[in-house]
């Protein structure tokens, strides 16, 4: 299947690559438990989100479609966030406010002025994935933007104690994946082994800016270690995913999400104790 940019989304490309939001669907991160019930049912048309977006999100979506380059088609999406005269609705006005302050800083901008879009694919521990870069810069870096609530907002976990953003959404395995697809296609474009020793993994960056009254922007470098450290996780992951895919076996129910919800089915009572669950 070649990919294209109207049919990187589809349920066939889904079925045919992995992807890092399906892997985490499967997985999970920190700020969001994996389901395997849940990432099947939505690979197979069985489940498909809400369509109803919140404020904060609808922002985002539209910060990413003018750094996309995609903001006339974006319009045309979301009609309910315009005025008559085409103008944002106030609700909706922080998204102009946002995309002002990155484009209005000489670093920002320049990480953001590679190519943009860009579809790779590759075989990676055993499976086809796919990605798709914000804004490459070929035989330089990779950068992916992201909108989020605060940069500096710190999260904590019992069992891992405390993380920043990048942690929590798993970010650093989109960096990973990112970074470990495009090297192996520089691999495959090598004729001779001497071109393949001039091949590297090319440095992650994140260009974050926040929602916040005043936003904040940075340019953040991922370190190389967190990146080995994500992809040895997404290694040993894979096969995993790749056997759930294939109904090797009966994917497992994390019973919090809404899939789980609507699809639950009561056999006994439980105890009023259950209700903490693990803490």
């Amino acid at each position: 299947m070649i990919l294209t940019s109207e049919n990187y989304f589809s349920q066939e490309a889904d079925k045919a690559y992995l992807s890092v939001s399906q892997y985490k669907n499967f997985i999970g991160t920190h700020g969001k438990v994996g389901c395997e019930a849940y990432a099947i049912a939505k690979l197979n048309g069985m489940w498909v989100e809400d369509m109803e977006e919140s404020d904060a999100l609808m922002v985002g979506s539209y910060v990413d479609s003018h750094f996309e380059g995609t903001l006339d088609l974006f319009k045309a999406q979301h009609p309910c966030m315009f005025k008559k005269d085409g103008s944002l609705m106030a609700k909706y006005i922080k998204a102009n406010e946002m995309i002002e302050r990155c484009e209005r800083d000489e670093l920002f901008s320049q990480f953001m002025a590679g190519e943009k879009q860009i579809i790779m694919t590759a075989n990676m521990f055993g499976a086809d994935w796919k990605i798709k870069i914000d804004s490459y810069h070929k035989g330089k870096c990779i950068v992916d933007l992201k909108t989020c609530q605060s940069i500096s907002k710190v999260f904590y976990h019992k069992d891992s104690g405390y993380m920043n953003f990048l942690s929590e959404w798993g970010y650093y395995i989109q960096g990973a994946v990112y970074q470990q697809v495009e090297y192996l296609n520089q691999l495959a474009n090598c004729k001779t082994e001497e071109e393949k020793e001039q091949c590297f993994k090319l440095p992650f960056y994140i260009a974050a800016v926040s929602k916040e009254k005043v936003p904040d922007i940075q340019v953040i470098a991922v370190e190389q270690s967190l990146l080995d450290e994500a992809l040895a996780e997404v290694e040993h992951n894979t096969q995993k995913v790749l056997q759930l895919k294939n109904n090797d076996y009966e994917p497992i129910r994390c019973e919090q999400c809404d899939y789980c919800k609507h699809t639950r089915v009561l056999t006994v009572p439980i105890w009023s104790s259950d209700l903490i669950g693990e803490v």
